[in-house]
């Protein structure tokens, strides 16, 4: 694209984004879907010979009414308001709606921010099948490189339910703070002039032990994950974007590369980096939804799946600062439960990235955002309004056409 189609695409000049502004808006609208052109990544490579299914076209889904907290809205208006780039919606295996916003394709890879932590989950599930991967054994024992930080008697249990406890807190605003120094290492933001970065695993071997012991309430820290993504690279061997390669990106039959920023080192930021299509999010919730299974095999086992929907020790959840948003929810193997509003579950990322998945309802739901506000609770209820009221919907033959050569674009 010229620099000026560009510059006519989306407002501002290509040359106006950069790592330091990456994550503002109106920048994000670019940034989210293009992150391998502003960070190091790591290819996931797809499944070789598969290509794109033909898009579907849901026009008529743009003007359905619903009901949010007594106003009567519309589906395109919740979809502008939550600042959509993409949303796929699957029904009993079907996909049945692409809708994209403008200058995103089929083809296009978002951001997932911390729905990776879910992605990064999954492979710790198909570890711990193989026999690989103990989930009581402390951090330690696969990272010795973390035995004098908060981690050294940190259950791999503890780290998948964020039940660590640890001396940081993911302060988003905050220039100066541990959050700050997390990013940098992960070469999510310049670093000063002359200042070399720290890798990750420097900055993880860095952390203190907060009050309290490990397994106690709910304490959401991103870097548990980054942590996780550790762990399955020593328990397995390989690197990790070579370990979503041949354990769940290929055998779940994923069309478009996946790619994941990784730092100076080359380590992967399992917790927050992963980049993908939304077809190929949306097959990875409905592989979950169908407990593990894609394309005749079990990639994960139904057993991890069951524990991931249903699982939870009492009042982890509720004693945790992120309880207001989620009344009665909770969190299992870095995937959120509904609980009060039946069986779904879902993976939840920063700006708007949400992969939901509604068993009773056989309803899968990829959404990619690039919401100016990195944390709103408002506006996570009302996508959370748009996903039950997506699942009360008779879908199948009421607003897709198969075939429609285009996807539906959502109004700019």
């Amino acid at each position: 694209m010229s620099s000026s189609a560009f510059e006519t695409s989306y407002g501002f000049p290509r040359s106006d984004v950069r790592l330091s502004n990456w994550r503002q808006a109106p920048w994000n609208v670019w940034s989210f879907r293009h992150v391998c052109e502003l960070i190091p990544t790591a290819r996931i490579s797809a499944t070789p010979g598969l290509v794109e299914e033909s898009p579907v076209d849901a026009e008529g889904l743009l003007g359905e009414e619903l009901s949010v907290g007594g106003e009567r809205t519309t589906v395109a208006d919740i979809l502008r308001r939550t600042s959509t780039d993409a949303l796929v919606v699957m029904k009993s295996g079907r996909i049945v709606a692409d809708i994209h916003a403008p200058n995103f394709t089929l083809q296009s890879r978002h951001i997932l921010f911390s729905a990776s932590k879910s992605v990064t989950s999954i492979v710790a599930g198909v570890l711990h099948g193989d026999g690989l991967l103990d989930l009581d054994q402390q951090v330690p024992h696969y990272v010795p490189e973390l035995k004098s930080s908060a981690y050294a008697d940190a259950r791999i249990r503890d780290v998948l339910d964020m039940r660590v406890s640890l001396d940081f807190e993911e302060t988003y605003q905050d220039p100066r703070g541990d959050f700050a120094r997390y990013r940098r290492a992960g070469l999510l933001e310049p670093v000063a002039p002359g200042q070399a970065a720290e890798t990750l695993i420097e900055f993880l071997s860095s952390l203190k032990k907060g009050p309290g012991d490990h397994n106690g309430s709910f304490h959401y820290a991103s870097p548990n994950s980054d942590v996780l993504g550790l762990v399955v690279e020593r328990a397995s061997g390989e690197r990790f974007a070579d370990l979503v390669t041949t354990r769940l990106w290929q055998p779940l039959g994923a069309r478009q590369d996946a790619y994941v920023t990784v730092d100076a080192a080359g380590s992967a930021r399992s917790g927050g980096g992963i980049c993908m299509s939304p077809r190929d999010l949306a097959r990875v919730g409905e592989m979950m939804r169908l407990g593990g299974v894609a394309n005749g095999r079990n990639i994960v086992s139904p057993e991890w799946v069951r524990d991931t929907a249903t699982g939870t020790p009492a009042g982890t959840w509720s004693a945790g600062k992120l309880a207001e948003w989620l009344p009665g929810g909770c969190y299992r193997n870095k995937w959120y439960q509904r609980r009060t509003d039946g069986d779904a579950f879902f993976a939840l990322g920063i700006h708007g990235q949400w992969l939901y998945v509604d068993p009773g309802a056989e309803m899968v739901v990829a959404k990619f955002s690039s919401q100016p506000v990195a944390v709103c609770n408002d506006t996570k209820r009302l996508n959370l309004a748009l996903f039950d009221a997506l699942a009360r919907m008779a879908w199948v033959g009421s607003f897709c056409r198969d075939g429609f050569a285009g996807v539906t674009k959502l109004p700019a």
